[in-house]
């Protein structure tokens, strides 16, 4: 062997190698999605199916009684995304645990009500964050949303507890 040969086997050797590369995840490979998101994706269908042709309109221009005041000017089809994949994932429900279902701006339903609560909760923690000048700078954006304490449960204080040993 040369010693040319011998160097380039030598850096060879020390050469970190490359982490493989990340699989490629195919539609075969999604995990399937659970029966309340198949529940909630059905509404969706539903609901974007009567709105057509009004999903860039005002959110509060095509649903009735919307009062978060920040959704109101979503384009209605974000809205219903922000619903489906924001709230009701959040909390790991149905889009009928908050709404009567055929009647979805009723204000029957307490945890419809309680949902308002914790979004004007919510944002004001929001405002808060941003007022901050002394979290880690490397943040320029600190915010929270329902996932933040939730993690899909409806008790968010059930979800920090330990699951219960199995006997």
């Amino acid at each position: 062997m040369t010693l040319g040969a011998a160097l380039v086997l030598l850096a060879c050797s020390q050469m970190t190698p490359h982490p493989a590369p990340a699989p490629v995840r195919t539609p075969a490979m999604q995990p399937a999605p659970s029966p309340t998101q198949e529940i909630n994706d059905r509404f969706v269908k539903e609901i974007s199916a009567r709105i057509a042709g009004h999903e860039n309109d005002p959110a509060d221009q095509v649903f009735k009684n919307l009062q978060i005041p920040w959704l109101k000017n979503a384009p209605a089809g974000r809205f219903l995304r922000i619903m489906n994949f924001g709230y009701s994932r959040a909390l790991g429900v149905t889009c009928t645990h908050c709404h009567v279902e055929n009647d979805f701006a009723s204000d029957d339903k307490r945890p419809k009500r309680a949902a308002r609560e914790m979004a004007d909760m919510h944002h004001a923690i929001n405002e808060q964050l941003a007022k901050m000048q002394n979290l880690d700078p490397e943040h320029q954006q600190h915010f929270i949303n329902c996932t933040t304490c939730h993690r899909g449960a409806i008790d968010p204080v059930a979800s920090d507890r330990a699951p219960a040993p199995r006997q």
